[in-house]
C-alpha cells in the first residue's frame, strides 16, 4: 500500500508550493498537482495543512535504560511521533551510561522495535559522564554514534575538553557541550536575579553558562574542530555565539521552547514543574534567544524533553530534579512565541538539526521524487491547550497547562509509514 497526501502546502528547503505527495516503499514517488489516487493508495487529506520534512530533535531524554518508570524508548518515541519528529537524539545520562557499544546498540534496537521514529543514541564524552576519562570515540563512532555529550554535566576540565576535541578530529562526529561551571551553581534552584532575591531562593548565575561557553569557543578556535552547544539560555551566550560565527568558527547552537517562552518569574509559585537546567531566565534573555533564532545565530530548536515521575517533581525545589516534557508541545510553543516566517521555524526543527545530528541523508530532506519519506503534516493555525492525561509520555511534568499554543501535528510519516494519523499514534 502507498500513501497519497493531497492538497497540502508543501514547505521544505527548496521553497513553498501547493501539491500532492505520493509515497511508495519508504520514498517519495511523485509530487505534483492533483495526482490521481491509485487502487492501493491510502489517501490523507492535507488541505489547509502544511506538509514538511519531519522534525529532528537534538536533545531528548528517553530514560531507558535505568529509569523506565519515567519514560521508555517506546513511550518517548510515541510522544516524538505525535510531535512531528521522525528522528530524536537520545541523551546518554541513562543507567548504565551510553558510553559503550553494548548500551548504544540496546538503545538503537529499542527504537527500532518501537518503529515510531528513528532513535539516535548519543555517546557520552567521558566514561560514566564522570568528567575524568574519555570514552572510546572511534569505537562508538564505528557503532553509528555521531553526537557525544555529557549532558546534565559540563566537562569541567579544560584540558580534558581540549583532548576530546583533538580526539574527535577526523572521526566525523560532533561534540555537544552542556555549558555549566558547577562551582558556580552548587545548590542553585533558579536564575540568579531579582526574582530569586525576592523569593529568597539560591540563584544560578548566567556567568556559569557563559564562562564555559567562552572557554569552549576558544578551544574550537585553537583546535579547529567543530562543536555544538546545548540549550543556550542567556543573552550573553547568544552574543558570544554570534561573534564566534562572525569570526568563522565552526560552531552550532540550540535553544529550547521553554527558554524562549517562560521566564524565571514562574518560580514565584515554588512549583518544581518550572525547575530546569539551565534555569528559566529573564524577559531580556528570552528576547535575545528569540532574536538569535531569527537571525540564525542559534541554529536549532531542541526540546530537552526530560520526563520525571510525579513524586519526584512534588519534592521541595532544592530536592526536585530539573526538567520538563517537550516533544508534543514544541511546535505549538514555537509558533505561538516566535516571530519568524514559518519556513524558518521548520528549518530550525528539521533540516538544520538533521545536519548537526549527521542524519541529513535521510531526515530534513527536500520533498522530491526519490527522497526518503520522513514527513510531518500539521495545522499551523489551530489553537489548543495541553491536557496532561492525554500526553503519550509516561510522565506529566509539562509547564504548559493552561497556556495557549498554536500549531499542532495531524499526521507523521516515518520511513513511508503513517505512524500518526489524525493526531493518533498507530502503534
Amino acid at each position: 500500500m502507498s500513501l497519497l497526501i493531497t492538497g497540502g502546502r508543501i514547505i521544505d528547503r527548496d521553497g513553498e508550493r501547493i501539491g500532492d505527495v505520493r509515497v511508495v516503499d519508504a520514498h517519495v514517488a511523485e509530487v505534483g498537482p492533483a495526482l490521481e489516487p491509485g487502487d492501493d493508495d491510502r489517501v490523507i487529506d492535507a488541505a489547509g495543512l502544511v506538509v514538511s520534512p519531519g522534525f529532528v530533535d537534538l536533545h531528548v531524554h528517553l530514560r531507558e535504560p535505568g529509569r523506565e518508570e519515567a519514560e521508555t524508548i517506546e513511550t518517548g518515541s510515541r510522544a516524538a511521533a505525535l510531535g512531528g519528529y521522525t528522528a530524536v537524539v537520545a541523551m546518554p545520562n541513562t543507567d548504565p551510561t551510553q558510553d559503550s557499544v553494548e548500551v548504544v546498540d540496546f538503545v538503537r534496537r529499542q527504537g527500532e522495535r518501537a518503529g515510531l521514529c528513528e532513535v539516535l543514541p548519543s555517546g557520552s564524552i567521558t566514561v560514566g559522564r564522570a568528567g575524568e576519562t574519555l570514552t572510546p570515540f572511534a569505537e562508538l563512532a564505528g557503532a553509528g554514534v555521531t553526537l557525544f555529550t555529557d549532558d546534565g554535566n559540563g566537562v569541567q576540565d579544560p584540558l580534558l575538553m581540549r583532548r576530546a576535541l583533538e580526539y574527535a578530529d577526523g572521526l566525523g562526529i560532533t561534540l555537544a557541550q552542556h555549558c555549566e561551571v558547577e562551582r558556580l551553581t552548587a545548590g542553585a534552584v533558579m536564575h540568579e536575579g531579582d526574582c530569586c532575591s525576592r523569593l529568597g531562593l539560591p540563584g544560578w548565575p548566567a556567568i556559569a553558562e557563559e564562562l564555559m561557553l567562552h572557554r569552549d569557543i576558544e578551544l574550537v578556535r585553537l583546535t579547529g574542530v567543530p562543536m555544538h552547544f546545548l540549550h543556550l539560555s542567556t543573552a550573553r551566550s547568544v552574543e558570544l555565539v554570534r561573534r564566534a560565527k562572525a569570526d568563522g568558527l565552526s560552531i552550532t547552537a540550540e535553544a529550547t521552547p521553554h527558554h524562549f517562552s517562560l521566564t524565571d518569574e514562574r518560580l514565584a509559585s515554588y512549583d518544581a514543574i518550572y525547575k530546569v537546567n539551565p534555569p528559566l531566565r529573564t524577559a531580556h534573555d528570552i528576547a535575545a534567544i528569540r532574536a538569535g533564532l531569527a537571525d540564525g545565530t542559534i541554529d536549532a530548536i531542541a526540546t530537552d524533553h526530560a520526563p520525571h515521575v510525579a513524586e519526584a517533581k512534588e519534592q521541595p525545589l532544592d530536592q526536585a530534579p530539573p526538567g520538563m516534557l517537550g516533544l508534543e508541545t514544541a511546535l505549538g510553543v514555537s509558533l505561538a512565541h516566535l516571530d519568524m516566517p514559518l519556513a524558518e521555524v521548520i528549518a530550525a526543527m528539521s533540516w538544520k538539526p538533521a545536519s548537526i545530528a549527521g542524519v541529513a541523508d535521510r531526515h530534513g530532506r527536500p520533498i522530491a521524487v526519490g527522497e526518503p519519506a520522513n514527513l510531518a503534516v500539521f495545522d499551523p493555525d489551530v489553537e489548543w491547550e495541553v491536557i496532561p492525561a492525554r500526553l503519550a509520555s509516561k510522565s506529566r511534568n509539562t509547564p504548559y497547562v493552561g497556556v495557549a499554543l498554536r500549531g499542532r501535528v495531524v499526521h507523521t510519516i516515518f520511513n513511508g509509514h503513517a505512524v500518526v494519523v489524525d493526531g493518533i499514534a498507530g502503534r
